[in-house]
């Protein structure tokens, strides 16, 4: 019997929710579900790639096991509220963290952002590679849990540019469309948008950005739209507009526990095994593939490691997550046929932010939405390309201050090399690497504030500077599709190895990247299910 898609879901939901019930970290539709020594298929990490890969492959009868080093985020804490705001960060802020490390570092050269935790395995990690950070969402969900929520799909002449071997027409025509519709995007209502108290701030910038003769766009979002509405007229209670973004949503965002993941599981061939960190990678002479796993509590302390076996191995734990185990597996010698392309093709999709001062009369709110709505869209200007998204100070007050993510067309790459004493993938990026981003974002910026009278923020960031290159939202590369790996993600050198997420993209997509890699991640399992997986 054929099941529905929305059926599937009510069935994932209803099982997520009974695991947080009992407290377990075994996820399933089956009563009995325990922590697996074998599964024909195992999917690392519960992210985009990983999502789309563990519901098609749960759809097509393959038995499968997720293993996800985070934990369910299902359960309210004492204050009734699953994820803390950004204003009153506790110890599910961040991952076993003892301060909170928020983008915006300073305020008035004030450190009012941050506050002292206790370690625990919190929502939002960043990763810190000495020139460069890296911000991740750890959790049932991955980065579906921490980002923004927009829902871009990349220009077609630029997805072909940058991925010249995957047939456009395919993924216009019918991945992209999957994969928005079971993401859930929806669209702002423009005529709400023109007269709410929550999107003022990007309306104060979209004026000065069309002063300087750039255009703006409206941008998708997998964020609820008609729920924010019901935010602002008091009739629900806040997430967007209570400063809810980077450490989790407790209202309103469609992440991928409500969408693609509880499908998976609501196929009743699924499994998400939760505080679970693969380490170790090695194939077994029947060609079997033998996974190291640590598990941990919520604290940190680990409970045991234990090996587990796949006929069917799929990577879908990020761009650092993936790269550093593939890397690793290569220079300790346990997948010795991995070629030199493993760790290369790393990128920060342009990322920089900068923050402007507006002139006194340009009150931007003190109700700002988390989820941004808007961007300036300059991605075609041949000459200096650049979408910049207009991004929420939610601060509570008014602030004067308009805040921007830039993501530019910068064509530095980053290399991942294992380091045998940290037994880690150390990604090697020097900060000048960055200059083409701050360049690119400066041009346009320079052209906004001149044509408007106004200036930089030079408050933000710690110190003096008034761009900030030296983090990114949006980590892609380092297991590149071509190149690592085949055409459809197969990595070269093994059978039945697989990269399903956001390291197949060489570094770039010129927009948020989550829709590509989701799109993605769909045309390939569908290939694989079509060429590789024996289910009998």
């Amino acid at each position: 019997m054929r099941v529905s898609t929305s059926r599937r879901r009510f069935m994932g939901m209803a099982a997520l929710g009974s695991v947080s019930a009992l407290g377990l970290t075994t996820i399933s539709t089956r009563h009995s579900a325990q922590a697996a020594e074998h599964s024909p298929a195992v999917v690392i990490g519960t992210g985009y790639g990983a999502a789309v890969t563990a519901l098609r492959l749960g759809a097509a009868g393959v038995p499968t096991v997720m293993l996800e080093m985070g934990r369910l985020w299902d359960t309210p804490a004492e204050d009734g509220s699953i994820f803390s705001s950004m204003l009153t960060p506790d110890r599910r802020s961040m991952w076993f963290k003892k301060r909170t490390e928020a983008p915006l570092a300073s305020f008035l050269w004030l450190d009012l952002a941050n506050r002292d935790i206790e370690p625990y395995a919190g929502v939002l990690d960043r990763v810190n590679y000495g020139d460069m950070s890296v911000y991740v969402g750890r959790g049932v969900g991955g980065g579906s849990l921490v980002n923004g929520a927009m829902a871009v799909t990349p220009k077609r002449w630029y997805f072909e540019e940058i991925l010249p071997q995957v047939n456009a027409d395919e993924m216009y025509g019918r991945y992209f469309p999957l994969a928005n519709s079971m993401l859930g995007t929806n669209s702002i209502d423009p005529d709400w948008f023109e007269t709410c108290d929550a999107y003022q701030f990007a309306r104060v910038s979209r004026e000065a950005a069309h002063k300087a003769g750039y255009k703006t766009t409206f941008v998708p979002s997998v964020y609820d739209f008609d729920y924010m509405r019901r935010e602002e007229d008091g009739l629900v209670p806040r997430s967007a507009l209570a400063s809810e973004v980077i450490y989790g949503n407790n209202h309103g965002k469609r992440s991928l526990d409500k969408s693609y993941l509880a499908a998976a599981l609501g196929t009743g061939n699924v499994t998400i095994q939760t505080l679970s960190e693969v380490r170790d990678i090695s194939q077994q002479q029947d060609g079997t593939y033998s996974l190291s796993v640590r598990r941990i509590d919520e604290t940190g302390n680990v409970l045991g490691v234990h090996q587990m076996t796949a006929k069917y191995l799929f990577l879908g734990a990020g761009s650092l997550g993936s790269t550093e185990l593939l890397v690793r597996a290569r220079d300790t010698g346990k997948l010795p046929r991995l070629g030199e392309a493993i760790g290369q093709g790393w990128g920060t999709n342009g990322n920089v932010m900068l923050g402007r001062a507006n002139h006194m009369k340009d009150l931007v709110g003190p109700l700002e939405s988390g989820m941004p709505a808007l961007g300036i869209d300059a991605w075609d200007d041949p000459v200096n390309p650049v979408f910049a998204e207009i991004a929420p100070v939610p601060a509570g007050l008014e602030t004067w201050a308009s805040l921007y993510l830039a993501i530019t067309r910068n064509p530095e790459r980053g290399t991942f090399r294992y380091d045998p004493g940290s037994d880690r993938a150390v990604l090697q990026w020097r900060e000048e690497q960055g200059q083409p981003s701050i360049d690119a974002a400066k041009r346009m910026f320079d052209r906004i504030n001149e044509v408007n009278g106004t200036s930089y923020r030079y408050d933000l960031f710690g110190d003096t500077r008034a761009f900030e290159n030296r983090f990114t939202y949006h980590p892609l590369g380092g297991l590149v599709l071509g190149e690592a790996t085949d055409g459809y993600g197969r990595v070269k050198g093994y059978d039945n190895l697989y990269v399903t997420d956001g390291s197949l993209i060489p570094g770039s997509t010129g927009v948020n990247p989550f829709v590509t890699i989701t799109a993605l991640a769909e045309r390939n399992i569908a290939q694989v299910l079509a060429q590789d997986i024996r289910t009998a």
